[in-house]
């Protein structure tokens, strides 16, 4: 199967405020706007680049979920992992699809990058009071230079469209497992996983999470294209040829994180790390060993990426 082009673009602001908001839109630094349909004329002659969206294009796009962290009533345990709630996974599954997300305050800026690691068509309609943010987001993300890398994978989920499908497509992503999917078994991973298979009984992805484990365990660690070390609650999108790759983070925490490790397969030379609210940085502690390539990464926010070469 030849795999999908990865090529990021800008996620879309609807914004249902009225027109006498334009000073506050245009300081915010966003120039293109999704608004209803009857507003368009309004915003355009306020000098804006403006996409109309009549509600039955809205009702028709997947619904995300707001990216970050929830507590779960039923999971109390301090030593439980934290629960993730991100749209990676979708994403995957239908790349192709159109998207819409109600972005809660303080969300914003991570729901933007989420969307523009994975190069989804997402429409995102968002708190006024996380317009700065938005802003400041999209202006950073601008700068991001164009990527066409296809997506790196490990193993292959064969989709049948059923729930339990996504449930376990869920926790592979916040395992940060890297996976295709698709219709069949595909001879060019190194696993593939189809529930109801002799290797993977139906009956054991009841539990996803266990399924997930599972599969973990028969692809092995030494395997994995990537492994990140120093937190449970950022996950990567790694793209990569064989003389390129990027590597995209994204931190659900909410939190700044010092100090992540990353390891990936393979020798690699990488370069500065594009980071939100900090710009460049180098990574730290590069060092080739044991056929893969590790490196630290200083304080990172909800985004961050680093472009690789290959060593020669």
């Amino acid at each position: 199967m030849t795999p999908l082009l990865f090529l990021a673009t800008l996620p879309s602001l609807f914004w249902a405020q009225p027109v006498e908001t334009a000073p506050v839109v245009r300081q915010a630094g966003i120039e293109r706007l999704c608004v209803p349909a009857g507003a368009a004329t309004a915003w355009r002659e306020a000098g804006f680049t403006v996409v109309p969206l009549e509600e039955e294009e809205r009702s028709k796009r997947t619904k995300l979920s707001a990216p970050g962290l929830r507590s779960r009533a039923e999971m109390a345990s301090a030593t439980v992992r934290p629960w993730v709630f991100a749209n990676g996974w979708r994403f995957l599954r239908a790349p192709g699809g159109r998207y819409w997300g109600d972005v809660p305050a303080g969300k914003a800026a991570l729901a933007a990058a989420e969307a523009f690691a994975y190069g989804a068509d997402a429409v995102l309609a968002i708190d006024p009071a996380d317009l700065d943010a938005f802003g400041r987001m999209q202006v950073f993300l601008s700068s991001v230079p164009e990527s066409a890398l296809p997506a790196a994978a490990d193993l292959a989920v064969v989709d049948d469209g059923s729930p339990p499908v996504a449930e376990v497509l869920n926790l592979m992503a916040r395992r940060n497992l890297l996976f295709k999917v698709v219709p069949k078994e595909a001879p060019d991973v190194g696993l593939s996983v189809r529930i109801g298979s002799k290797e993977f009984p139906r009956k054991e992805a009841q539990n996803p999470e266990a399924f997930a484990l599972s599969v973990r365990r028969r692809l092995t660690d030494e395997k994995r294209s990537l492994r990140l070390y120093g937190s449970e609650v950022v996950l990567a999108r790694l793209t990569r040829d064989a003389g390129h790759a990027r590597l995209q983070l994204l931190n659900y925490g909410g939190r700044m994180i010092d100090g992540l490790r990353v390891r990936l397969l393979g020798s690699w030379v990488p370069g500065e790390a594009l980071v939100f609210g900090q710009g460049r940085m180098a990574v730290e502690d590069p060092v080739s060993i044991g056929g893969a390539t590790e490196f630290s990464l200083g304080l990172i926010g909800p985004y961050a990426v680093v472009d690789l070469q290959a060593a020669n």
